[in-house]
């Protein structure tokens, strides 16, 4: 295990909360984040979909790239890949399972999460090195579905459901008790137009979510 991979996964158990900031624009992205940064969270994404995505990446790379994981999200071609790649980022999130692309950003030392819904595409990510399984979509993935995955996946792969994460730790607690090790958080966390007085107020209900359930888990073990 590299030096490298060993920090990103001390940080992905201290929080790991992944801020998807889809929407967000150029001028506003490095407040944002260092909201996001202040309330602990060290995994930030821009989806590729978002206004002059790269633009807002790099300037997340040049503030934030050597202490936290800031990339991009909705990675879905080479192409994507190689642009993000240039711009310093070590965060990559794809919504599906591409083993080209996995493979390429493992190999350029990036922290990658593809996304997965089957124990098929699952694997495939981890035979391409991943070693976090964003299960996607969320909203379809219940824990008890959840459980069944974890049951045959290697111990050591984390998996982060994404879509339709509340803060709420009961919600929370029902994934991590089915075997998932943290979430990605979208629209329940951050959306266009939202004041910094709100995500500011937002990012600390899901720190504490996450802190109560996991404080649950414990005492419950």
């Amino acid at each position: 295990m590299t030096t490298e991979s060993l920090n990103y996964q001390v940080a992905f158990k201290s929080l790991p909360l992944v801020a998807i900031l889809r929407g967000v624009k150029p001028d506003e992205v490095i407040s944002i984040a260092q909201t996001l940064f202040n309330e602990g969270y060290r995994f930030i994404e821009v989806p590729l979909n978002s206004p002059d995505a790269l633009v807002s990446i790099t300037k997340l790379v040049d503030t934030f790239g050597d202490k936290a994981w800031v990339g991009a999200g909705t990675v879905t071609s080479m192409k994507q890949l190689d642009d993000v790649i240039e711009t310093g980022a070590r965060l990559i999130v794809t919504p599906n399972t591409n083993p080209a692309i996995i493979n390429k950003a493992v190999n350029a030392g990036c922290v990658v999460m593809p996304g997965a819904m089957t124990v098929t595409e699952a694997f495939s990510a981890i035979d391409a090195g991943a070693e976090i399984v964003k299960l996607f979509p969320g909203e379809m993935l219940t824990p008890s579905v959840v459980k069944a995955l974890r049951a045959v996946l290697p111990a050591n792969i984390m998996c982060i459901p994404v879509g339709g994460i509340s803060a709420d730790a009961e919600q929370m607690k029902g994934y991590l008790s089915a075997g998932a090790n943290g979430f990605g958080l979208g629209s329940g966390l951050y959306r266009p137009g939202i004041s910094s007085e709100q995500i500011t107020l937002t990012a600390k209900e899901y720190v504490a979510s996450w802190q109560n359930a996991s404080e649950q888990m414990n005492t419950a073990n």
